[in-house]
């Protein structure tokens, strides 16, 4: 049989413990929310380590996303993936910092624990978001855990700035860390 559709979705305790209605002001408050999802999706057995939140102007969510590879059998669904998608499908625009007339809207902010890899670097170049905020670096995630981030271009944060993609990192960083250290010292069991 030809598959003709895919099905991705987030587990079911993210509805019981993201609340949409609530801003959340700063770029701390929002990368805490993206480690504080790596956090549940781990120990719920539900996902790999990692988080990944979509904000709108007004702070508030448009979208979360925890990685979801193992459970749904899709390399895609690294978290950051899942929140782009998500919010795209809420907003029903491919870049969501551009409304149906191609004008400019925004800032979108996309709030991730873990410095995207290469899969993730390459959504974010085209999902239209205004600000990449993010917690641990990738050379946490390969110290930590058994993850391979992938090749960036040297000059990521330079090529993204180019782009209009204002990077801040090392938000909680080790609060992160500590999320993956938990893993990695857990046998970096597969979910």
């Amino acid at each position: 049989m030809l598959y003709a559709q895919v099905h991705l979705t987030l587990p079911a305790w993210v509805h019981e413990h993201v609340d949409t209605a609530q801003a959340h002001v700063g770029d701390a408050a929002k990368v805490a929310l993206a480690i504080e999802l790596s956090r549940r999706n781990f120990e719920a057995r539900s996902g790999g380590p990692f988080g990944a939140a979509v904000f709108g102007p007004d702070d508030r969510i448009v979208a979360v996303g925890v990685n979801r590879v193992l459970p749904h059998a899709c390399s895609l669904a690294h978290a950051e993936t899942m929140a782009y998608m998500l919010a795209q499908q809420r907003t029903q625009r491919a870049r969501l910092n551009r409304d149906a007339d191609d004008r400019p809207i925004g800032p979108y902010t996309l709030a991730t624990s873990s410095q995207p890899c290469c899969q993730c670097y390459g959504a974010t170049v085209w999902a239209g978001v205004d600000r990449l905020l993010i917690g641990a670096r990738s050379e946490d995630v390969e110290e930590l855990t058994e993850f391979d981030e992938g090749p960036l271009p040297a000059d990521w944060v330079g090529e993204l700035e180019r782009r209009g993609i204002a990077v801040v990192r090392d938000l909680h960083r080790d609060a992160a860390r500590a999320v993956l250290r938990a893993y990695g010292e857990s046998g970096g069991e597969r979910y």
